[in-house]
């Protein structure tokens, strides 16, 4: 059986069908919808293989528009909207069924030297990665087995992710705590991903999506367990500063400035074990109660 990161790697290799066209695959999980890390993956995956690979990717701005249907592949067309001498865009749209379901344009810059140098450190002094339970593990200990269905995304995930607080179970906890908007992991590929630098940002582009909404949650109700909101990605904005391996640990500092009106805005900045900052990260979710009436 192929493992986390070995179906991630696939997930990621899209098939070539024109020259500005590729198929994506889209994995069959029983989920309500595509997974919206994956959709920006493959995209950014699609935009970078029509440049020279010469440029790497320094920023990307998308919109979900609509729920993908898991189980049916996914066509990105890119089209090559610059190749100026230091910048390169490109605009992807992705179709699945004939309708578009999302779409992105993402900007690869040739490194510059004798720039303005400074960066924020890192909020606080976070453990270490090692000194804290894997999410599985900690779900385990708390409800004794993973249901199935979590058993068998525990088993597919392909990031190891470390919450750098104890997750709390229940409202009382959550109040108990009054915990600001504010979010914390560690996170890195189960296995290696090899040595091409956009798998490694296109890897980590499909981890961003995964946990950065829990800042919008965090002070209302407990991140795992039963939810009282339906949740989904409306966009998702990213900057890459420097180079990095997604099969490293990075932290995941996540932070919700306002949430109203329906909508959740979070932000994350990506730090390295040595502080440097990495990616910076912006979203904006939409919050649903799942029992408006109760």
């Amino acid at each position: 059986m192929t493992n986390p990161v070995e179906r991630l790697v696939d997930l990621l290799d899209l098939e070539r069908i024109e020259v500005n066209i590729f198929r994506g695959l889209s994995p069959d999980e029983s989920l309500q919808r595509v997974f919206g890390g994956q959709v920006a993956g493959q995209a950014l995956v699609a935009a970078g293989r029509t440049t020279d690979g010469e440029r790497p990717v320094h920023s990307l701005h998308a919109y979900f528009l609509r729920p993908g249907r898991p189980g049916v592949p996914i066509v990105y067309q890119v089209e090559r909207v610059r190749d100026g001498r230091s910048f390169t865009t490109r605009r992807v749209t992705a179709v699945q069924e004939g309708r578009t379901i999302f779409n992105l344009t993402a900007s690869f810059h040739l490194p510059e030297s004798g720039s303005i140098e400074h960066q924020l450190p890192p909020r606080a002094d976070f453990p270490d990665p090692e000194t804290l339970p894997k999410v599985a593990d900690e779900i385990r200990e708390h409800l004794g087995a993973l249901p199935e269905p979590l058993e068998r995304m525990a088993r597919r995930q392909p990031f190891d992710i470390r919450y750098t607080e104890k997750l709390r179970w229940t409202p009382e906890e959550v109040k108990e705590k009054e915990s600001d908007p504010r979010s914390a992991v560690w996170m890195r590929a189960m296995g290696p991903l090899g040595d091409d630098p956009l798998v490694h940002t296109c890897a980590l582009t499909y981890a961003s999506d995964m946990t950065l909404l829990d800042a919008v949650r965090i002070p209302v109700e407990p991140l795992w367990g039963r939810r009282g909101y339906d949740m989904a990605s409306l966009d998702h904005a990213m900057w890459f500063h420097r180079p990095f391996r997604a099969d490293e640990w990075f932290l995941y500092d996540q932070e919700s400035p306002i949430s109203t009106g329906g909508r959740g805005l979070a932000r994350g900045r990506i730090y390295n074990r040595a502080g440097e900052l990495l990616v910076s990260v912006v979203q904006e979710g939409l919050f649903r109660p799942l029992n408006p009436a109760a």
